[in-house]
């Protein structure tokens, strides 16, 4: 990939740096994570449902995700920004299918996708380019498909760049990043928070979004997101 924003360059080099570290680091992270693991079972039970496309997992780093959601029976490949993170992508899972790529500008076609699982991966995008990449999103889900994202928590307070172990990322409100999301043509579905653990700095947020059906209400959907969570 060349002409890369230089956010993006920062980012892919930043993670060429450490592949090798944070793959050994990120390998096993699921199996004590119960919570993180319903979201995904969760997620793999409604793109079935809905019986739309394959899954992509955007930022999938060295795949371990993905290789998750091939055990929970869903056709998946990976996107990464980082070529040293495919490379072992594909070396410790070689029956899935691993691609460099930019996920605000993928090779998909309109509507493809069954589902996108951003794993925290949109945690090191400048706040003001979130919108242009759920608008990507929402291009290649087709009608119904299901989004997960897995980001840091704001814990109530604005969003908040930290200093990330690899490089600057950002902390989102739970609210704010739902927000954004509707905004893009999505209807949530449900959210996650759980507390930090005892090597965790932040509370981690996740949501599940559906791309929005041709026949429902932009008014009515941000009006029933708002009734759900004043109760």
């Amino acid at each position: 990939m060349t002409d890369l924003p230089s956010h993006l360059r920062v980012t892919s080099e930043a993670y060429d740096a450490v592949a090798v570290l944070y793959a050994d680091l990120v390998r096993d992270s699921l199996a004590a994570l119960p919570l993180d693991r319903s979201v995904l079972a969760a997620f793999a039970d409604l793109t079935r449902a809905a019986g739309a496309g394959p899954v992509a997992e955007l930022g999938c780093g060295p795949g371990y995700v993905t290789a998750h959601l091939r055990d929970l029976d869903l056709d998946v490949f990976g996107v990464d920004l980082s070529p040293a993170m495919i490379g072992l992508a594909r070396e410790a899972y070689p029956d899935l299918r691993f691609e460099v790529g930019s996920m605000d500008a993928l090779d998909v076609a309109d509507g493809e996708l069954g589902g996108i699982v951003s794993w925290y991966s949109v945690v090191h995008t400048p706040p003001h380019e979130i919108p242009s990449y759920f608008a990507e999103f929402r291009r290649v889900l087709a009608p119904g498909g299901i989004l997960a994202l897995a980001f840091f928590e704001a814990e109530g307070g604005p969003v908040t760049p930290f200093d990330h172990k690899v490089t600057t990322a950002y902390r989102w409100p739970v609210d704010g990043l739902a927000r954004l999301a509707r905004e893009a043509g999505f209807v949530e579905v449900g959210r996650m928070l759980r507390e930090p653990l005892a090597e965790e700095r932040f509370r981690r947020g996740h949501l599940l979004m559906r791309a929005q059906e041709q026949s429902e209400s932009p008014d009515i959907r941000v009006r029933e997101s708002e009734r759900k969570y004043a109760r």
